[in-house]
């Protein structure tokens, strides 16, 4: 597959550092049109383009805003400071246990074009924030969040408002309690169990020392 030659030096010289880089696995090879245009959307709003960490990485003033870049399965574009943006269309994602950034997964070049407005507007409050000099909270060495409880958020956004508006405490405390069974069903459960209570702001602890 031949590439525009405009995005060559960002799409195909950033995955080098792939060990499949410039051949036919590269992933890069698998979103050609999707990347091209995620890079042409984020371009229309000003940033800078660069190459950083061997992806295309644009920046305001020198910071780091949004980033587009190849997965196995998505194209994608990911914003820096995601984990405070307002998320009105509740579209981002957080991969694995990553505090801070967050992505937008896709598949398909007409996903991309029904969120082609939006995706404008989250990148401008992205830019904003960063003007604001607003900084993520980083919790040290924070739980890993369960695979179980990720897709829990997923099918319920209201869920996922509410665990993360809970302390850093409590909700490492509910990330313990729910990674510890060995089984999937088992953590599902668990999950399902405490839904009620995380919605209502309580910690796993917090009746029992209500009660002593």
């Amino acid at each position: 597959m031949k590439l525009n030659p405009k995005i060559d030096k960002y799409l195909i010289d950033g995955c080098m550092r792939c060990k499949y880089g410039g051949t036919p696995q590269c992933k890069v090879l698998s979103w050609v049109q999707e990347l091209e245009l995620l890079r042409q959307i984020v371009l229309d709003t000003g940033l800078k383009e660069e190459i950083k960490w061997g992806v295309p990485v644009y920046t305001y003033d020198g910071k780091n805003i949004v980033t587009v870049n190849a997965l196995k399965d998505s194209a994608n574009i990911g914003f820096f400071k995601g984990a405070i943006m307002k998320d009105t269309h509740k579209i981002l994602k957080q991969q694995g246990n990553i505090q801070s950034a967050r992505l937008i997964r896709f598949s398909d070049v007409d996903s991309i074009n029904e969120l082609k407005d939006i995706l404008k507007v989250y990148i401008l409050e992205a830019i904003a924030i960063e003007k604001s000099g607003e900084k993520v909270k980083i919790v040290k060495n924070p739980e890993p969040i369960p695979e179980e409880l990720l897709q829990a958020f997923d099918e319920d956004s209201s869920f996922k408002k509410a665990f993360f508006s809970l302390t850093p405490g409590r909700q490492r405390g509910y990330n313990i309690h729910f990674s510890q069974p060995k089984q999937a069903k088992t953590r599902i459960a668990r999950i399902a169990k405490y839904k009620k209570q995380i919605k209502a702001g309580v910690g796993l602890h917090d009746n029992y020392k209500q009660t002593k």
